[in-house]
């Protein structure tokens, strides 16, 4: 991994991305958000309070939505249109069974939507594997995380941007 600065490392098309508070993973998702497109799938991995909820909120309110931005725990998938494209929210995180999802319209968040995705690895093999995949985990120092982005179905060349902009 070479650094590319700021906290910023390239592992050939993945990114390492050092976050050192809550407010830039918020920054991070702001920044998803502005090259995010129509049938994009990012799928949020973490363990517990590794701060996917945290990136899904700050992600849906830069793209549009002022209003609050409850985590979908219970009801599993919340859609927000307040963008030029409606964005599909998703915490599988207490889905039973892959199959599940599709009574709550995963397949039109795919075809119609930008889809967000809490615990994408519920979905087993119905997740696309054109997406964006962003691991977060703990960082060294308290409150601190760190963003492992895999980029893949037009994501290498969009994130190629950060490696200029750092």
């Amino acid at each position: 991994m070479r650094p590319t600065g700021r906290g910023i490392y390239n592992a050939q098309a993945m990114l390492v991305i050092d976050l050192p508070d809550e407010a830039a993973t918020e920054a991070l998702a702001d920044r998803i958000a502005a090259m995010a497109r129509l049938g994009d799938v990012i799928a949020l991995k973490g363990e517990l309070g590794t701060g996917k909820t945290t990136f899904a909120r700050a992600f849906i309110r830069a793209y549009g939505n002022p209003d609050e931005v409850p985590s979908p725990t219970f009801t599993l998938v919340q859609v927000y249109d307040a963008g030029p494209t409606a964005v599909w929210h998703f915490d599988l995180y207490r889905l039973r069974d892959a199959e599940d999802a599709w009574e709550l319209g995963i397949e039109d968040a795919f075809a119609s939507g930008i889809a967000l995705i809490e615990w994408p690895e519920r979905l087993g093999t119905l997740l696309p594997e054109r997406r964006l995949e962003i691991r977060l985990s703990y960082g060294d120092i308290p409150g601190a995380r760190r963003a492992l982005l895999d980029p893949g179905g037009g994501w290498e060349a969009r994130l190629a941007l950060f490696a200029t902009d750092a």
